[in-house]
């Protein structure tokens, strides 16, 4: 037992001179660790106000707890169906940056290739409101040039924007052609990872092109897709909500309220903190038991996971 004792006690001592040894590294983090703490976990201390009828006058601790009323009202508003419904129709276009990266790993022409990988990555850079603009001009019944393209071919304006059928999809496409891009750039990078002798000897054993990209490439791209989608999930109802603000009209709502616009009209539009707070808290928990699930099932089934 001694000889055990004093091995743990070594052990101790060993990481703790590590630990110093290696203190510049931890003051480097440092900043990132207190921005986190006061901007971060702070906040966190406010999330009672979901259980809470919260009056500013009284404060958050002098406010009376009213227990799952605000999530009571929220399963029982005539918007929630509606909202939960959109956020999950506007989660689309997953695969398109695992497509575009097999698809250009097979073209010959380095040139073209990387002419077309800076196209793709250009869009990512325009800022949110800046492409709505875009989107509002491209899309006008009168003068945009889609709905002009429309008339050429013989059919009709369409008011896009005000459609609500159409919302999904102007949103969804416009967002698979901003970020495929930039989505695919770590696709590409695990494609160069790939081992030359196993393409030289499906070449040789007169593989097709198809055949290459699903028994070799494929399976190389496998345990990113998976840990992409693992994170993915923990954002799956966290649709960020400037691109549907600024798209949103009075119109479309019907197919445009996502929870995160709910939130902002519930708790700061209408002043109702504590029911605003309750959406979005639902909002974090459900993203967090699809992200351990999503977890927990990838790590059973391929052992690849983030924890």
């Amino acid at each position: 037992m001694s000889g055990t004792k004093q091995k743990s006690i070594r052990a101790e001592r060993e990481k703790k001179k590590s630990v110093w040894k290696n203190w510049q590294l931890y003051i480097m983090c440092l900043p990132a660790v207190i921005y986190f703490l006061i901007f971060a976990y702070k906040p966190m201390y406010g999330i009672i106000i979901a259980f809470k009828n919260y009056s500013m006058r009284k404060g958050i601790m002098g406010s009376p707890w009213i227990g799952f009323g605000n999530f009571e009202r929220l399963f029982s508003s005539y918007w929630f169906p509606i909202i939960l419904k959109n956020t999950l129709t506007l989660i689309l276009g997953f695969p398109i940056p695992i497509l575009l990266a097999l698809i250009l790993n097979e073209v010959q022409n380095s040139r073209f290739r990387k002419g077309f990988q800076t196209i793709s990555y250009a869009p990512h850079f325009i800022s949110t409101v800046v492409l709505c603009g875009m989107l509002t001009l491209f899309l006008s019944p009168s003068s945009g040039v889609i709905n002009r393209f429309i008339t050429m071919l013989g059919g009709e304006h369409i008011n896009f924007l005000q459609e609500p059928s159409m919302f999904k999809w102007v949103y969804v496409l416009s967002g698979v052609w901003q970020e495929m891009g930039w989505g695919s750039i770590i696709y590409f990078a695990t494609l160069s990872g790939v081992d030359k002798a196993l393409i030289e000897a499906a070449d040789i054993d007169g593989a097709s092109r198809l055949q290459k990209i699903w028994y070799i490439n494929l399976p190389v791209l496998v345990p990113t897709i998976l840990i992409l989608l693992i994170l993915n999930c923990g954002s799956l109802l966290s649709v960020g909500y400037e691109k549907v603000f600024l798209l949103q009209n009075p119109t479309n709502l019907s197919a445009s309220e996502v929870i995160s616009t709910f939130v902002y009209k519930s708790g700061l539009e209408k002043s109702d903190f504590s029911f605003g707070a309750a959406a979005d808290l639902f909002n974090s928990v459900v993203n967090t038991i699809v992200l351990v699930l999503a977890n927990t099932i990838s790590k059973q089934t391929t052992k690849t996971s983030l924890f």
